[in-house]
């Protein structure tokens, strides 16, 4: 933890990790604040952009996006301007919800929420449309155990 992120900070984030709809009287509560002292802190956390927002947690299945793809790929170029144009090129994709540079076989890593194979396939031309890249491996996920767990605080 950051220096600037105390004690009363970590159990706000904890709190709001597992439910952010929570008002501000029943963080206070929680975490054992006055509403004007837990409000303070938030606008603290959040002007200093520890707290980023809140999202709501979508039940995949639900709407029909059941396939989830771990997509590593491997380039040649590692130049400024190719990395810049690759970064915006995959950020275009919207059924990218995570991408990772990342060090070992592979130089990033992708996750594809997708709706079937065949929407998966039109997700990988789409990537491979105008970039070269020296591979893509596609693992495609037999469940998930767990997905979007709150950070270890």
């Amino acid at each position: 933890m950051t220096n600037n992120v105390d004690h009363i900070d970590t159990s706000i984030l904890r709190a709001l990790q597992q439910d952010a709809n929570l008002s501000q009287r029943e963080l206070a509560e929680i975490v054992g604040l006055s509403q004007n002292a837990c409000w303070r802190r938030l606008k603290a956390l959040t002007d200093n952009k520890v707290l980023q927002g809140s999202t709501a947690r979508v039940d995949r299945a639900k709407l029909g996006l059941e396939l989830v793809v771990f997509v590593m790929l491997r380039t040649r170029h590692h130049s400024a301007d190719w990395l810049d144009h690759f970064r915006r090129h995959v950020l275009t994709i919207p059924e990218v919800v995570d991408f990772h540079r990342i060090g070992g076989d592979y130089d990033y890593q992708l996750k594809v929420v997708t709706q079937d194979m065949r929407s998966y396939d039109r997700v990988y031309q789409r990537l491979i449309s105008g970039i070269e890249l020296d591979s893509v491996t596609s693992y495609f996920a037999m469940e998930t155990i767990a997905e979007g767990r709150p950070l270890p605080l």
